[in-house]
């Protein structure tokens, strides 16, 4: 049974993701939790391509990608486009920037399942109707600009 609302618009989701398995894990929660996923990329290169060529509203970014740690710069041109947020999925939340590179925030690997789909709905609160109305989940990190906005209104 999905966790969306049905009078809300679900969301379109990227996974920026180069473990085949980790991704395809994340699909299937993501679209449990009633999302489509639009695409997934493994490079930078991939993900550069797949922000032009498709409409998101989140996408989910790792850090260490096919081609190095590219995962950083491949946020910055995600939020720089402003066609979605964008969310860091890392084992390594230590080589984020102070700035967290225009993203909303991070969850930590590994992530349980409870926590994941607690942050897919408070970022679907966030995405559709900001601020989120529901607490912060376990687990998932604001970006410093989301944490007067979005934290201290819920």
């Amino acid at each position: 049974m999905s966790s969306v609302d049905s009078r809300i618009e679900p969301m379109r989701v990227l996974i920026i993701e180069d473990e085949a398995l980790l991704a395809m894990e994340l699909e299937g929660l993501v679209e449990e939790a009633g999302h489509t996923v639009v695409g997934w990329a493994t490079s930078s290169s991939e993900a550069h391509t797949l922000v032009d060529s498709v409409e998101a509203d989140l996408a989910f970014v790792d850090i260490h990608l096919s081609d190095g740690p590219t995962g950083i710069d491949v946020a910055r041109y995600i939020t720089g486009q402003k066609c979605s947020m964008a969310v860091f999925m890392t084992a390594n939340p230590k080589r984020i920037p102070e700035n967290f590179a225009g993203a909303v925030g991070v969850i930590a690997k590994p992530y349980t399942i409870h926590g994941l789909m607690a942050a897919l709905q408070y970022l679907h609160e966030g995405v559709r109707h900001p601020p989120p109305a529901s607490a912060l989940p376990i687990g998932f990190t604001l970006a410093p600009p989301y944490r007067t906005s979005w934290a201290g209104s819920s």
